[in-house]
C-alpha cells in the first residue's frame, strides 16, 4: 500500500476539488481504484504504487484548474483522467456559443449536460431542481446560441409577477419599477452571455422580451424561444395559457423548484400539474435536476440537503 499527500492553501478549493456530492473526486477513485481523503487542508492518497502516481498527477492537476478558474466541470476530471491513463472517454455534450467570444458555456455535471442535450432534443422541456442547478442560465445560453445562429428571431424570458407573498399592488413605485426586480435574475443571465449594450439594443428592438406572465395572454409567439422561469409559482390556468403561447418554429423551457412554490395553500402549481399531465405527449421533455447539479457556491448544497433533512431538534 503506497500513500501521498497533497497540500491545499484553502478548504474551499478542496470542495471545488471534491464537487458537488463528492462526484469528481469520487470519479477519480472509480477510475483509478485508490483512497481519497482530506483532512487539515490536506488531501490523502492510498492504494496500489501506479494507481497513487496516476491519481496524484490528476489531482495535481485540477487542483492548477481550480486555482486558476475557481470551478472545474467533470469533463475536466474526464480530461485529466484520459490524459493520464490514456483511457477513451465518451463524447462530451457540446459547449454552447454565446456572444461574448471570449466565452463558452459548458454543462459542469452529468445531469446538466443531459439537460442541455434534452433542450437540444425537444421543442418542448420541463425542468425541475433545486437552486443552483444552472436551470434558467443553461436554458437562456440555449435561446442566445439559437439566435446567434439564427434558429429564431427572438428571446421571451417569462416570470409570474407574483413570489414569495408579494403582491405587485403593495410594492412601491411605477408599475416598470414593480416588475423590474421579478426579472433581473433573468436579465444577469443574459448579462453573462451578451454584451449589455446589445442587450439594452435587443430589448429595444424587441428581439429581446423580458415580461411578466400575464402580458403573455392573447399572443402567439413564432421563430421564439421562450422560456418560463420560477413556473412552481403558476397556477393552472396560468400554465396552460403560457403553455399555448407557442407559435411556429418555437422552443420553450420551463423550470422550477417545486419545494418552492410561494401560491396559496389551496392553489395547485401549474408546474406539478403539467408535469403529470403532459408526460405521455411525444415531443416534450422533462429533466429532474437534482443536489448533486447544483454550481453554486459550496455553502448553497449545503443548505438545500439541510432544509431537505428538515430542523435539527436535538
Amino acid at each position: 500500500m503506497y500513500e501521498a499527500t497533497i497540500r491545499f492553501l484553502d478548504n474551499s478549493s478542496v470542495l471545488q476539488l471534491f464537487g458537488a456530492r463528492d462526484q469528481h473526486v469520487r470519479r477519480i477513485r472509480e477510475s483509478l481504484g485508490v483512497t481519497i481523503t482530506h483532512r487539515d487542508g490536506q488531501v490523502r492518497i492510498s492504494g496500489r504504487e501506479v494507481a497513487v502516481a496516476q491519481a496524484t498527477k490528476v489531482i495535481e492537476a485540477l487542483r492548477k484548474k481550480v486555482e486558476r478558474q475557481g470551478l472545474i466541470t467533470l469533463d475536466e476530471v474526464e480530461d485529466s483522467l484520459a490524459d493520464v491513463t490514456g483511457e477513451t472517454i465518451k463524447p462530451k455534450t457540446l459547449p454552447i456559443a454565446v456572444f461574448k467570444k471570449t466565452q463558452r458555456v459548458s454543462p459542469m455535471t452529468p445531469g446538466q449536460a443531459v439537460y442541455v442535450e434534452t433542450m437540444r432534443e425537444h421543442e418542448m422541456v420541463f425542468a425541475l431542481g433545486p437552486a443552483g442547478t444552472g436551470k434558467t442560465f443553461l436554458a437562456v445560453a440555449l435561446a442566445v446560441e439559437s439566435l446567434l445562429e439564427q434558429r429564431i428571431r427572438k428571446i421571451v424570458l417569462v416570470r409570474p409577477a407574483v413570489e414569495a407573498g408579494e403582491q405587485l399592488g403593495f410594492l412601491p413605485g411605477t408599475l416598470h419599477e414593480k416588475i423590474n426586480p421579478y426579472l433581473q435574475p433573468m436579465l444577469d443571465s443574459l448579462g453573462e452571455m451578451i454584451d449589455r449594450d446589445q442587450v439594452a439594443r435587443y430589448m429595444e428592438q424587441n428581439v429581446i422580451e423580458v415580461i411578466p406572465l400575464a402580458f403573455m395572454r392573447g399572443r402567439t409567439l413564432n421563430d421564439a424561444f421562450i422560456i418560463l422561469d420560477e413556473a412552481q409559482n403558476t397556477t393552472i390556468s396560468q400554465m396552460k395559457m403560457f403553455l399555448t403561447r407557442m407559435g411556429k418554429n418555437s422552443r420553450m423551457v420551463i423550470s422550477g423548484d417545486a419545494t418552492q412554490n410561494d401560491l396559496p395553500h389551496n392553489v395547485s402549481s401549474g408546474l406539478s400539474d403539467a408535469i403529470l399531465r403532459l408526460k405521455d405527449i411525444q415531443g416534450i421533455g422533462q429533466v429532474q435536476l437534482t443536489q448533486a447539479d447544483i454550481v453554486r457556491h459550496a455553502l448553497v448544497q449545503e443548505i438545500v440537503n439541510a432544509y431537505e433533512r428538515g430542523p435539527n431538534t436535538t
